[in-house]
């Protein structure tokens, strides 16, 4: 139908509202919502409310791998919330791929385990800057060997002990790798048709992108499930969270690595006396051999210095700070 009325259709209307037969009941619009049906085989047990603080718990969560993961992997990480689903466990199975990364976590004090998946092309990431590499993955997956599940286990213990604290203003959880499966028909901790949470997080190391999911099942969270609020969480939030953010930066910072170097002595000589230089020539610098030398971190004079030896190599005596960049 047309949302313009014709002329016809208009000089209708003005007649029989001016004749006194005019029917409400033709301009009533009808507003029938439809029926959406309820599958009693799979009762919606989680509520907005109890995804909307999940998502809450998990992008501190996130914030938390982001912050810590450097550390140890050599390469910016940034982690954030891609996707938060109830569904029953047997889809989340079904979603696997293969190899997969599985980590069975006991979630102590409440019941049960819970599942962190992590993307196979991530475990290969993992894998190669751990032992020194670029971080690239594999171009054909392939099952990971025991020393590789050996040296991811390392990532997967701290990835686990890091949910402590998003869940600290719900319940004080002690999160323990209980193993490390590859297969997921390994995997089963509760009946296919149980209803679970699935928190999908968008992982990117360095280039390299992927997801990590976080499985929770309903009756690990069932004690807790009343808790599951914005109210509640921001009621029993604490304050000290600021003061812990910046300790736990300053602790990242102080691990990471700086160039430092030492300037002997500065030179200029011509294009034609370089071109010329032979071994055994001398070039003068303008510093003395008692004068102190400068000690640069990164770009910025920090230090002065003696020169010296430390066993077979060269080494420099810090003899002043300066406190600002000159």
């Amino acid at each position: 139908m047309s949302d313009v009325l014709s002329q016809s259709e208009i000089d209708d209307l003005l007649a029989k509202m001016q004749g006194g037969g005019f029917d409400e009941e033709e301009l009533k619009v009808e507003t029938k919502k439809p029926e959406k049906k309820y599958d009693f085989e799979r009762p919606t047990k989680f509520s907005k409310e109890h995804l909307r603080t999940l998502e809450i718990i998990f992008e501190h969560y996130g914030r938390l791998l982001s912050t810590h993961l450097p550390a140890y992997l050599r390469r910016n990480v940034q982690i954030e919330v891609a996707s938060l689903d109830a569904v029953v466990y047997q889809e989340f199975m079904s979603s696997l791929s293969n190899p997969v990364l599985l980590g069975v976590i006991d979630f102590t004090p409440l019941e049960g385990n819970i599942i962190i998946e992590l993307e196979a092309n991530l475990g290969y990431t993992i894998v190669d800057r751990m032992l020194g590499g670029f971080g690239l993955p594999l171009e054909k997956s392939r099952d990971f060997s025991e020393i590789e599940l050996v040296i991811i286990e390392r990532i997967f213990t701290v990835i686990t002990n890091l949910l402590s604290e998003p869940w600290a203003n719900v319940v004080k959880v002690e999160p323990r790798l209980v193993r490390i499966e590859t297969n997921s028909q390994f995997a089963q901790i509760i009946s296919p048709g149980e209803t679970v949470v699935v928190i999908t997080l968008k992982v990117k190391i360095g280039d390299v992108e992927g997801r990590m999911s976080i499985c929770l099942p309903y009756n690990c969270l069932e004690s807790v499930i009343d808790k599951l609020n914005t109210k509640y969480w921001y009621s029993t939030m604490q304050t000290s969270d600021n003061i812990h953010y910046q300790d736990v930066i300053e602790v990242a910072i102080a691990k990471a690595r700086i160039p430092i170097r030492v300037v002997l002595g500065r030179s200029s000589i011509s294009l034609n006396d370089l071109i010329n230089m032979q071994k055994g020539d001398i070039i003068k610098l303008d510093s003395k051999v008692s004068d102190e030398l400068n000690v640069y971190v990164g770009n910025i004079k920090k230090f002065t210095a003696l020169p010296g030896s430390s066993s077979d190599a060269y080494a420099v005596k810090v003899s002043t700070i300066i406190r600002e960049e000159e």
